[in-house]
């Protein structure tokens, strides 16, 4: 009687201490009795029915995973291949086990098919500059596909966007002729800032002849400096008011005529 008590004790023992298991701060177990769900354990140290409960262990921290290269074409017609990156969390363990065979290929499957949509929604150009909002909606559309899966799909990026090579140098002739239409365009506007400088200056020494005198003997300074052999015939300033006022009785009387 004293051997089968202490091998009762015994097994009761092991069927306890074997019922014991310990969930990690991030982890939490979902528990099914005979193949029906009991509920959420963890984290830390808790008990299950050894043969008659399972568990399966679900990590929440975030995930981050790499969606392959894949190949798609633009509204454009253009293809494009684009690799995108997920980060994600379990919010509901327990629904992520009951309502989806497989979690993390589920979320990748919906991934890829939302890439192509939105991709294939958008010309070449919105898929080159504005990937941050492409990413945003690519996030919504499949936050939503997984949200009944208790799934949060925190952020989604487009990591790398390659384009044929035709297109690339279609690009880059575009580009360059673009900094060149810059460049003549500036060039065209200092010409012209310069030009009417010039007919300031011109008009402004035209009404005040010490000005003009003022400019030669300037002029004559700076050649000066130089060492030339440039000859200087200076004309006085009086043979420039002399022909200014010719012009303008000439003017005058051929507005006369007319």
């Amino acid at each position: 009687m004293n051997e089968l008590s202490v091998f009762i004790c015994l097994a009761l023992f092991i069927f306890v201490m074997a019922g014991f298991r310990v969930a990690n701060q991030y982890q939490r177990a979902v528990v099914f009795r005979l193949g029906k769900l009991q509920g959420l354990r963890g984290p830390g140290l808790y008990w299950i029915i050894p043969f008659f409960e399972w568990q399966k262990i679900i990590d929440i921290r975030t995930i981050t995973i790499s969606v392959d290269q894949q190949e798609t074409i633009t509204k454009d017609n253009v293809p494009v291949k684009v690799t995108v990156v997920i980060w994600y969390a379990v919010t509901d363990p327990i629904r992520s086990v009951v309502e989806v065979r497989d979690v993390d290929k589920s979320v990748i499957q919906v991934a890829l098919t939302s890439m192509r949509n939105i991709i294939g929604r958008h010309t070449l150009d919105d898929v080159l500059k504005e990937q941050e909002r492409l990413g945003a909606d690519m996030r919504q559309t499949i936050d939503s596909a997984t949200e009944p899966w208790g799934v949060k799909v925190t952020r989604v990026e487009m990591r790398n966007v390659e384009i044929p090579e035709s297109m690339q140098r279609a690009m880059a002739q575009e580009a360059e002729a673009l900094r060149e239409k810059r460049a003549r365009i500036i060039k065209a506007e200092a010409e012209l800032e310069a030009a009417v400088k010039l007919r300031d200056a011109a008009k402004l020494i035209m009404e005040n002849p010490a000005g003009l005198e003022l400019r030669r003997m300037q002029m004559i300074t700076e050649v000066g400096a130089e060492q030339n052999t440039t000859t200087i015939i200076m004309m006085p300033s009086e043979f420039v008011s002399m022909a200014k006022g010719i012009a303008d009785f000439t003017a005058k009387l051929s507005n006369k005529d007319a």
